[in-house]
């Protein structure tokens, strides 16, 4: 795979990608490792949603017990991988470790913008509604829920729209 490091500029903590270039580069298979990596792609999704399932994530009375604020259970879910997340971001920055084609995984300062206020407030609104998240949707809709499929229909067309508006946004 070519190096796609070149890809991105960074101005004043701003980075700016090429997504047109990275997205030809990441998503067209080059060769017969890629059906492996679909393959194994595949399987971490299954195994991710039997997590999902079995660990009540998507059940749509868990989620809303978390946000009556009567049961502890989600928020030890979210706080815990909070929690292996930032252990892992440490070990990843003290160690150097590059990705599997050999990338330096690179951290950005972030930027505030109003845009992460408002964009997350829209988020916090439809899982509250909904029931779910992006990642239940896609395991509440496999566990035969079939109503999560009317909330996936939607998920998939705000992201589909909000990629035509994205150059017309501020970011």
């Amino acid at each position: 795979m070519e190096n796609l490091q070149n890809k991105y500029s960074v101005d004043e903590n701003v980075v700016t990608w090429d997504h047109a270039a990275v997205a030809e580069k990441t998503l067209k298979p080059t060769n017969g490792e890629s059906t492996g990596k679909v393959a194994g792609y595949l399987l971490a999704g299954i195994l991710f949603g039997i997590i999902l399932v079995k660990g009540e994530i998507i059940s749509w009375y868990r989620i809303q017990e978390m946000f009556l604020l009567d049961s502890f259970h989600m928020y030890g879910i979210i706080g815990s991988a909070v929690f292996v997340a930032a252990i892992g971001i440490q070990i990843i920055k003290s160690t150097k470790t590059k990705t599997f084609d050999g990338q330096p995984i690179i951290f950005y300062k972030k930027i505030f913008s109003w845009g992460q206020i408002i964009g997350g407030t829209m988020f916090g609104l439809g899982w509250a509604l909904t029931g779910a998240c992006p990642g239940p949707l896609y395991a509440q809709f496999g566990s035969g829920f079939m109503a999560a499929g009317v909330s996936l229909f939607f998920a998939i067309a705000g992201t589909w729209f909000y990629g035509l508006l994205r150059d017309k946004l501020p970011h």
